[in-house]
């Protein structure tokens, strides 16, 4: 739905305690403040892109938190703020809300766009996707999930989700753009928990429908 102003929120993800794995994932990968393990964070999705910009100049403005990505691209826009004071997210959150004119239940539901569990995965694919992942590396024979959502900022939801159900190792996590992907790796079974956690957590966000 989109605010008075015209601006559309697609997508409001809010994880309570980061997991190890994907803090450690969004630290090195952001060009913002780094979050740490345990910490609270929250994912702001809008259209059109540049709107952005108005967004974190009011959260920063309103909560004591830190940004980790501002980032703009051919169509939406998407900030992460973070903090390890769960309140201080949950101002940045009330600030958003009241920005926007609108409650956080008007953002669009994530639409699972596809799953893929490859087991016993081939050395040769194992290196390609080696080449582009930004997380763990992929080791052949072992089992790979492909989970790709939109809005794509769900998807970090999906990806912290799927490690505290589960030993898996996250290879690569894509939030920016029309479609998020996470792609995780380990045993059969591990991979088909983290998958069921994932899915759960995406389907049980509440907002409108397509």
């Amino acid at each position: 739905m989109s605010s008075q102003s015209g601006l559309e929120l697609r997508a409001f993800a809010m994880n309570d305690r980061m997991q190890p794995q994907f803090a450690a994932f969004v630290g090195a990968t952001v060009e913002g403040d780094p979050p740490l393990a345990g910490m609270a964070q929250l994912y702001v999705e809008v259209g059109p892109g540049n709107e952005v910009y108005r967004l974190a100049d009011v959260i920063l403005k309103s909560a004591s938190v830190r940004p980790a990505t501002l980032a703009v691209e051919r169509e939406f826009g998407l900030l992460e703020v973070h903090s390890v004071d769960p309140s201080a997210v949950q101002d940045a959150s009330d600030a958003v809300q009241r920005h926007l004119g609108l409650d956080q239940n008007q953002r669009l539901r994530p639409k699972v766009a596809s799953v893929q569990v490859i087991t016993n995965v081939d050395p040769f694919e194992a290196q390609l996707i080696n080449k582009r992942r930004s997380g763990a590396l992929l080791v052949p024979g072992r089992t790979l999930l492909v989970l790709e959502c939109t809005p794509a900022a769900y998807i970090v939801l999906a990806a912290n989700e799927a490690e505290k159900a589960a030993d898996i190792q996250i290879i690569n996590v894509t939030n920016l753009g029309r479609f998020g992907r996470l792609l995780l790796s380990g045993r059969v079974d591990d991979v088909h928990a983290a998958r069921d956690a994932a899915i759960a957590a995406l389907e049980q966000v509440e907002g409108r429908d397509w």
